[in-house]
């Protein structure tokens, strides 16, 4: 992936807060005082990261620039690529150069790998449970405060597909905003007189609301200004009739309460779309290993 301006500032930060800062100074840092004390300058080594664990990776591209960062004299070999399925021993990289470099790098790589490879491959388990269905996967907007781009990149590296980005790429009528405009149809009519409004911040701009029960959902399809319904927090029998008072009329997406235990019975209600905060709000490290 592209590594853009936030993405290197991250970097930065991680940079920063590991290696420490030298007051006034924004270009060097204290440095790995453990390496520095224990390791000759000179000495040469490779090291490869390595998977501890079934899954899917994601964040090479962050790790080559890590790397780069803190040295452009290391060289690193890509054996793999974002999205590819791996097992246990199976090498991801190779990074060769001097060894003060890379165990300098060393944690700050493997934070980004890990955490996005953990997104990855539970997307993966998300889209494998419920492949026998039409439901595709979402992420949400839960996700760390300047990681959003990563996450939800990782979440497509896992085979599965991003929601809206912000709040500036779609309009999504929560409860809130049902509740502060005093009902289903009235936040309707206020989106559908601002039209023109959101239309000139992106033309392509989709219309979502969220509903509780299929009478707020009746309410949506008789008003008719909404392109795609989020059925919040409805068990299997009631969405299966929502699917099917949403056929022709809107797209279908469920959300809330899904898990490893939940997510078939969702998907095999009909739904176009399950969305899921866990993959990015509270999904477990990938074990990888740096390996000498």
């Amino acid at each position: 992936m592209e590594i853009t301006s936030d993405i290197k500032a991250l970097v930065e930060i991680a940079i920063r807060e590991d290696l420490g800062e030298i007051e006034g100074n924004t270009t060097d840092f204290i440095g790995d005082i453990t390496t520095q004390s224990t390791i000759n300058p000179d000495d040469l080594i490779a090291a490869s990261m390595v998977s501890r664990e079934h899954g899917v990776i994601a964040g090479t591209d962050i790790a080559n620039y890590v790397f780069n960062r803190i040295s452009p004299n290391m060289t690193v070999d890509m054996h793999l690529e974002d999205g590819a399925h791996v097992a246990p021993q199976d090498r991801i990289l190779t990074v060769s150069g001097k060894a003060q470099d890379i165990l300098r790098s060393e944690r700050i790589a493997l934070n980004f790998m890990t955490h996005l490879s953990g997104i990855a491959s539970e997307t993966a388990r998300y889209v494998q449970a419920v492949s026998h269905t039409k439901a595709q996967i979402l992420d949400t907007r839960k996700t760390l405060p300047g990681w959003r781009l990563l996450q939800k990149q990782a979440v497509k590296m896992g085979g599965g597909k991003n929601h809206r980005m912000g709040l500036y790429d779609m309009v999504l009528i929560k409860d809130n905003h049902i509740a502060a405009a005093g009902s289903v149809t009235e936040a309707l009519n206020r989106i559908k007189a601002s039209g023109n409004v959101v239309k000139a911040i992106n033309s392509q701009v989709k219309i979502e609301i969220e509903v509780d029960t299929l009478e707020q959902l009746q309410e949506v399809i008789e008003h008719g200004a909404a392109e795609i319904v989020l059925l919040d927090n409805m068990p299997p029998t009631d969405l299966k009739t929502a699917v099917e008072m949403c056929e022709g009329k809107l797209i279908t997406e469920a959300s809330g309460s899904v898990n490893m235990e939940t997510v078939v019975n969702i998907a095999e209600s009909g739904v176009d779309y399950i969305s899921i905060g866990a993959l990015t709000h509270s999904v477990k490290v990938f074990d990888i290993g740096l390996d000498m």
